[in-house]
């Protein structure tokens, strides 16, 4: 049986896209949410939740609260519904359902709230470069009622390249409450990568997940913290040119050496790194495994 985890852990989770849309604004045009002052494409933690929680149900048959689920006549279920549904009558049960375990929830049983912080909680993940936003209009073969007989104009916006940056942290004291265990963690970092890759709608495909990194502490109470500020981006294009990730490369010599003057204070790392993604350490470029070792890491490479 697996254990609740005791320990502390970080997470960097890196994944670009090409031609879509990460994550659209249905309060304005459903565009990509882009930060109007920096040019940064922003994507929400929700996004990245939804992902993880429609892959652990859709792929791996786990038990999921919090989903789109619609009645006969097209509505969407309340928490209510999906109680019911669940047959879910004490906090108890609630837990059976893997995403409660992982990001909590806040909901009423028997007219009495109950709360869950959840242990697993991620920033808004941001693009590693300043994006362009694209307008492009299409036509449809099949007519609509009001275009008596001819094919409908199709509106969309687009990011033709974003590379985004996602960082996580799972709190051990939070995850005594929701019994989180080593099992729920290796499923979310499987939903993490894996979700990412399969999550083929129209406006997503072609997502493809580039690096994940977890940082085990064996300190209490502890992280570094702001991992995701200590990458950056190099690349001989201007951010709006940049359309392949063979087309960037990324320095992690400030994550490296923040890591290693932690290391008395880390029990490993957890990673995988895509092969098309190049790393430079120092002025020299490595592959990830060797920029962790040269820092003096115990590492496991994920088999995701």
């Amino acid at each position: 049986m697996s254990e609740i985890i005791s320990n502390r852990a970080e997470i960097l989770f890196l994944y670009d896209v090409r031609d879509s849309n990460p994550n659209g604004d249905p309060l304005d045009e459903n565009k990509p949410r882009i930060d109007e002052e920096t040019g940064i494409n922003i994507v929400t933690d929700v996004r990245l939740k939804r992902t993880i929680r429609d892959y652990l149900h859709d792929f791996k048959g786990e038990e999921v609260f919090i989903r789109e689920v619609r009645k006969d006549d097209g509505k969407l279920k309340t928490k209510e519904d999906r109680l019911g549904d669940l047959k879910i009558d004490s906090p108890e049960a609630l837990l059976n359902c893997i995403d409660i375990r992982l990001f909590g929830a806040t909901t009423a049983i028997k007219k009495k709230t109950i709360t869950f912080t959840g242990p697993v909680q991620f920033k808004i993940g941001k693009s590693m470069h300043r994006v362009l936003l694209k307008f492009i209009k299409g036509t449809t073969v099949m007519p609509s009622k009001e275009a008596k007989g001819q094919g409908t104009f199709t509106e969309e916006y687009i990011l033709p390249y974003s590379l985004i940056n996602f960082y996580g942290i799972i709190n051990e004291n939070a995850a005594k409450d929701t019994k989180l265990t080593d099992a729920d963690v290796s499923l979310l970092l499987d939903a993490i990568w894996n979700g990412t890759k399969n999550l083929i709608s129209r406006s997503k495909a072609g997502q493809m997940p580039r690096l994940l990194l977890k940082v085990n502490y064996k300190e209490k109470n502890y992280h570094i913290g702001d991992l995701d500020s200590m990458i950056t981006l190099e690349s001989n294009l201007r951010d709006e040119e940049i359309r392949d990730i063979t087309e960037v490369k990324l320095d992690v010599t400030e994550l490296m050496s923040v890591l290693s003057s932690n290391k008395e204070k880390i029990a490993s790392i957890d990673y995988k790194a895509d092969d098309r993604l190049s790393f430079v350490y120092n002025g020299v470029e490595k592959s990830f495994a060797e920029c962790l070792i040269d820092a003096g890491m115990f590492i496991n490479q994920l088999a995701l």
